[in-house]
This record gives structure tokens, C-alpha cells and sequence, in this order.
């Protein structure tokens, strides 16, 4: 059957060692130019181990939309094919190994939180977060986890997510951009304030604030009196002393 112009053209799936030895030879020509990658290589097939990085990865696979390029992404990373990732203020570009010999210029754009959206948060976070090392190791409570993660939080959805790829594939999300995301989640577990760069936060005002109005709420209900506060006279009864 003759193919027509518009049909999908389906590639094979270059396997690990493929990607590995083109992977290697960019990298030569890339030393050769001057050029200085910054690769994100992962100790076994674990993509992220950090709470930041998990829950960076646990977020992308909630997206519908992606569902059938995010495992051709995760063969990526894992085959050390993102040879470069560089995390920016409400940017990501990556170069990522393909089928090609050179590698493939990825770049993905992640909306600005809003003032609104981030005072919420902050608001929500006032009683729960203890200090900022605490905030980037993620170690706050259970319930806290949701505001992050959940609907309204800071991780990014879908519509605040926009990419471009170099690759001929029309694709909603290809495989390379895949790629750069979950090697997002990995760089999180080097550096978990790379996550507060990419969403345009200062993490050290944003505990700041989270702590400066759990103390302002503290203060304004100092004089409030408490109903768990026993009185000279109910202590002899409740202690049973007559």
C-alpha cells in the first residue's frame, strides 16, 4: 500500500546500548568544542529518591495527556541519554540523545506562580512549616504533602506547562521532552531548591512569611483565654483533692 503524506510514521525504540554510544560520542565532540554538559546520571535505574523528586515525578504521571510518552522518557533518563539539563527561572533546556547523532535541543516553560496563588500557600503552610531545612529535606507533616502536590498547589499542571523540541516528532509531549522532566525529578535530589527556581520562589521569604505569620497569629491571640486552662477552682475536683 502506497504511504500517504499525513500517515504516522512509527520508529523503533533505540535500545540502552544504542543510546549509551551515541550518548558517549556527543559527549567527545562536545569536550572537543569547549562545551560544558551538565549530564543527569542516576545511580541504578531509580529516577528520583528524594521526597522533591518523587513527588516531581509522581506529579508528570497524573497527566493524562502524557501517559504514553512518559515511559519512552523514563527509558531515556535511565539510558543516560539527557546529556545536558540546565533549570532556570520558569525554564528548562535540556539536550537529549537521540536516534540522530546530534543530540536533540529540548526546551520546556513553566508559568510563573502567582502573588495570589503563592500567599495561599503560605497561608496554608503558616502552621505546619518548622524551618527551611525542613521544607527542602520534606520533612513536614502528612497533610502538608497535599498542599503541594494537590490541585492549587506548587507543583505545575498541565496548562502551565509548554514545550519545544528539535526532533521531527509531532507528538503532544515526545519522548525527549519526557526525558528532560523525570531528569528534572533526579536533579531535585541533588538540589532541592532548584524545584523554588523553576517555580520564580525565594524558598528562605517564603518559610520566612510561613513563620512570620504563625508568630503574628501567635501574638494576636495571646490574650485570648484558652478553655483548656484549669482555674484555681476546678483543680481541687479534677484532681480529686478536697
Amino acid at each position: 500500500m502506497a504511504q500517504r503524506y499525513w500517515d504516522e510514521v512509527h520508529y523503533s525504540q533505540p535500545t540502552t546500548e544504542e543510546l549509551k554510544s551515541k550518548a558517549d560520542r556527543s559527549n567527545q565532540q562536545a569536550r572537543k568544542k569547549g562545551q560544558q554538559y551538565d549530564p543527569v546520571i542516576l545511580e541504578g535505574r531509580v529516577i528520583a529518591r528524594s521526597w522533591w523528586g518523587k513527588a516531581w515525578c509522581a506529579n508528570l504521571e497524573q497527566y493524562a495527556d502524557y501517559g504514553s510518552r512518559l515511559p519512552r522518557g523514563q527509558h531515556y533518563v535511565r539510558s543516560g541519554a539527557v546529556l545536558d539539563l540546565q533549570i532556570r527561572k520558569g525554564k528548562i533546556q535540556a539536550r537529549v540523545q537521540g536516534r540522530r547523532a546530534t543530540p536533540y535541543k529540548v526546551e520546556i516553560r513553566i508559568s510563573p506562580l502567582s502573588e495570589e496563588r503563592c500567599q495561599e500557600i503560605i497561608q496554608r503552610c503558616s502552621r505546619r512549616i518548622e524551618s527551611l531545612e525542613a521544607l527542602v529535606a520534606g520533612k513536614f507533616p502528612e497533610e502538608l504533602k497535599d498542599v503541594f502536590t494537590g490541585e492549587g498547589g506548587l507543583f505545575p499542571t498541565p496548562r502551565e506547562i509548554s514545550f519545544s523540541c528539535s526532533c521531527p516528532d509531532w507528538a503532544v509531549m515526545c519522548k525527549h521532552v519526557a526525558g528532560a522532566l523525570y531528569g528534572v525529578g533526579a536533579r531535585l535530589d541533588r538540589d532541592p531548591m532548584l524545584f523554588f527556581t523553576l517555580r520564580g520562589i525565594d524558598a528562605e521569604k517564603f518559610t520566612g512569611v510561613a513563620i512570620s505569620n504563625r508568630v503574628s497569629s501567635m501574638l494576636a491571640n495571646a490574650d485570648r483565654p484558652s478553655s483548656r486552662i484549669i482555674t484555681t477552682a476546678g483543680w481541687e475536683e479534677l484532681f480529686g483533692v478536697l
